[in-house]
């Protein structure tokens, strides 16, 4: 067999074609025939059976059923539906390879003939559609692939694998739970972390894996905005919420504006607003949601600081007394540092991919906005975990420009070409990490 193996190779050379190139068609065309005697239908089932946030229990339990039949050792319910499987193939380093496995709650109008007809009761108790509106459908099949591909190949990298099906990254909540959960200490603590979004904007066939900042932080905050109801034809009777919680909205923006340094980029959106009852009818308090995203910890820290500080300001300029004050509420659970990448470790699998992966295949383009990804919970920098996250392009390159945005009702993207590149592009970046010694 060795024998064969190396006449294989050597007429490889001869002819010319880079080194590991027959062992990288034979990789592309075994994720082919798995996507086309498998993969395809599973793709099709997670999306047509898409669940929500923490609810995520039949998509968890099918994962784990999937890994666990290449004979990787798997653990469910880890930070509430999350799963664990583990595979220890002698000495080298951990590497962790996660997916994201929650749907949004939104009614799908993609028009796809597998589109979701699903609903679900979320975890604030109401029932609610649901769809796979960001691509977690592709995340948890190409895991899936990765898992088959790397089990078959155990002679070609030597270390422990970690793969986990992570819920909850659309509340930004999920990776917390898992490592508070015990993911770093019940398992092996990985050296390396890596994952994938596939991305709309980006065009089928090609990856974008930046050496650097990948995500924006995020937070949710809320304002109880309090008033004294009254006619609405007698207003200086009472304190009117409604005009009090608008100047706060205006206001709000002078902390991006006029807070924080030009060049450093920062957002505060106020998502929701809800007051009032009826049209001649004084409420006495306005609910408000608000996200806020920053690059940098200390422009985080400046933009939650601004939002009390405006808040207050503006209520004590509107005589709103001190006993009715804003109350501003941090969320301790929807929230997530920003995503970095290890430079060294991105660089790494760029050089993997570009030797591994069709020519052209990297991409590179200007952020086009701040999202968030509590994939960063897993390679914060005290737990000395060098992480890399990458995007993996989700529309025909002609049909890029009108793609519908992730978090749409009309969002679709190519799964074919998606789950195979997603697929291929993890087991070369963790076979790069994990290249046994000789």
């Amino acid at each position: 067999m060795k024998l064969k193996s190396l006449a294989l190779a050597a007429s490889v050379l001869a002819l010319g074609a880079a080194p590991g190139a027959f062992a990288d068609e034979t990789l592309r065309s075994d994720i082919s025939v798995d996507y086309d005697t498998h993969l395809g239908a599973l793709f099709t089932y997670f999306h047509t059976n898409p669940e929500l946030s923490f609810r995520e229990t039949n998509t968890a339990k099918i994962l784990a059923k999937e890994i666990r039949a290449f004979g990787f050792d798997v653990t469910e319910g880890v930070g509430g539906t999350g799963i664990v499987a583990v595979m220890k193939n002698g000495d080298g380093p951990t590497v962790l390879m996660r997916a994201d496995m929650d749907g949004l709650p939104l009614k799908e109008d993609s028009g796809l003939a597998y589109a979701s007809m699903a609903t679900q009761v979320d975890i604030d108790g109401v029932e609610k559609p649901v769809m796979h509106a960001c691509g977690h459908d592709v995340h948890v099949t190409s895991l899936v692939g990765a898992a088959k591909q790397l089990a078959a190949r155990k002679d070609e990298w030597s270390g422990t694998l970690v793969l986990v099906g992570q819920p909850a990254e659309e509340r930004i909540g999920g990776a917390r739970a898992m490592i508070e959960d015990g993911l770093y200490t019940r398992f092996p603590k990985p050296d390396y972390a890596i994952a994938f979004h596939v991305a709309a904007e980006v065009p089928t066939g090609r990856i974008e894996l930046p050496l650097d900042i990948v995500a924006s932080s995020s937070d949710s905050v809320d304002i109880l905005v309090h008033g004294v109801g009254t006619h609405g034809a007698y207003p200086h009777m009472g304190i009117d919420p409604v005009l009090v919680a608008s100047q706060i909205v205006v206001s709000l923006q002078s902390v991006v504006s006029r807070s924080i340094a030009p060049l450093d980029p920062g957002v505060i959106t106020v998502g929701a607003f809800h007051g009032g009852a009826k049209h001649n009818i004084i409420g006495d308090k306005v609910e408000m949601q608000l996200t806020v995203r920053s690059d940098d910890p200390d422009v985080r820290t400046q933009l939650l600081d601004g939002i009390d500080r405006v808040a207050r300001g503006v209520a004590i300029s509107m005589n709103v007394p001190e006993d009715l004050m804003p109350e501003v509420v941090r969320s301790q659970t929807e929230s997530t540092p920003p995503t970095i990448n290890d430079t060294d470790t991105a660089q790494r699998l760029r050089d993997a991919f570009t030797a591994s992966l069709p020519e052209g295949t990297l991409f590179e383009q200007p952020r086009g906005g701040m999202g968030a990804e509590d994939f960063a919970y897993f390679v914060t920098p005290e737990t000395g975990v060098k992480g890399v996250y990458f995007n993996v392009g989700g529309t025909p390159e002609a049909d890029v420009k009108t793609a519908p945005s992730h978090h749409s009702p009309f969002f679709k993207i190519d799964p074919e070409p998606s789950v195979k590149l997603g697929t291929e592009a993890m087991v070369v970046g963790a076979m790069a990490l994990m290249k046994p010694t000789t």
